[in-house]
């Protein structure tokens, strides 16, 4: 396979749009156009309680878990699974075989459990020992083993790829390396039902966004929205991808036209501390016509302050894109024309 085909994204999303539309707890989350700090009015995208489990990472690993379970099943019998007959019993027995393992800075490690529990698989989740305790035993109340694995995220992330390859498990990342591409697109895929949310809400009022900022760890989400909104929304926006200065990775791939690590200390937009990003993420970023902001710790923390203030309860990391807006509005003419849209990627807890 070709260097190019493996980093290349080509979301079904229509798939992950039916998929979760035939879930019992699944709806549209919320948007509210709500007037900033400075007075200035934004569009806000509420994910904070994304299908029970306040975050947009519910439309990631669960749908990647399922595409798993799906392609094990079909391998075995012929068979393609219909969203209904993953509560019957025979797929249930062979999911029961099966364990589903990753890496997580918080979020993604609750998706995994999330998905691998409702199927009836088992999961196993690496955090590295800057994540706080209260995720961890999130992890376990979904069924998960948690195994501590190191002092930052890389170390865990290397763990669990040992972990995978010494038992036998399915690695499910949502970062993609040199060798390791597939599955974490199936993630990317679960959240283009974010945009595809979004674009079907601005076609019914004709009220689009001027800007949208994308927040990004390893940049699953903010690739997976840019690749949406650059493919099939009627006005197109500026788009700004967020990080932390702790942990600008995409930014400095960008800057290195090629993809390159960010060190730098620990940052409090824990979900966005991720010093090496995604190929494939930074790689469709770089054909999104996309512009880099990072953030500093205070920006991020007032930014969770005021989005709390203002009735949507988040944290330094769900608030970034917020952030980041209200640093930039000091050199934006903020006239009549401009509607900036934010994602509010998790809630508090």
């Amino acid at each position: 396979m070709k260097h190019t085909d493996i980093l290349e994204f080509a979301p079904d999303f229509q798939r992950a749009s039916a998929f979760f539309k035939a879930q019992e707890n699944y709806a549209v989350s919320p948007m509210q156009q709500l007037q900033g700090p400075d007075g200035h009015s934004f569009w806000a995208k509420d994910e904070t309680t994304r299908m029970g489990l306040g975050a947009f990472k519910a439309l990631g690993a669960p749908y990647a878990v399922a595409r798993l379970l799906g392609e094990a099943w079909f391998a075995k019998t012929g068979e393609t699974l219909t969203p209904a007959r993953f509560k019957d019993a025979d797929v249930r027995s062979l999911a029961q075989t099966q364990t589903f393992v990753c890496a997580s800075a918080g979020n993604h490690g609750l998706g995994v459990a999330a998905g691998a529990r409702e199927v009836g698989a088992k999961s196993r989740i690496h955090l590295a020992r800057t994540v706080p305790e209260n995720f961890a035993e999130r992890l376990c109340a979904l069924g998960a083993e948690v195994v501590w694995s190191g002092d930052v995220y890389d170390e865990s992330v290397a763990a669990a790829i040992a972990d995978a390859k010494r038992t036998g498990a399915t690695l499910l990342a949502d970062g993609t390396w040199p060798g390791y591409t597939e599955i974490p697109k199936w993630v990317m895929e679960g959240y283009c039902v974010i945009a595809e949310e979004l674009r079907a809400s601005f076609e019914a009022s004709g009220n689009w966004p001027t800007h949208v900022y994308l927040q990004a760890g390893v940049g699953g989400l903010a690739a997976a929205m840019a690749h949406m909104i650059r493919l099939n929304w009627t006005a197109q926006p500026d788009l700004i991808v967020v990080e932390p200065e702790a942990a600008a990775c995409l930014k400095a791939s960008h800057e290195a036209g090629k993809a390159a690590r960010s060190d730098g200390p620990d940052s409090n937009m824990g979900r966005l501390d991720c010093k090496e990003p995604s190929i494939v993420a930074w790689r469709v970023l770089e054909r999104c016509n996309v512009t880099y902001q990072t953030l500093s710790e205070e920006d991020g923390a007032a930014a969770a302050k005021a989005m709390t203030e203002l009735g949507i309860a988040t944290t330094p990391s769900g608030a970034a894109g917020f952030g980041a807006l209200c640093t930039q509005l000091p050199d934006i003419a903020t006239g009549r024309d401009f509607l900036p849209l934010v994602i509010i990627s998790e809630g508090p807890a």
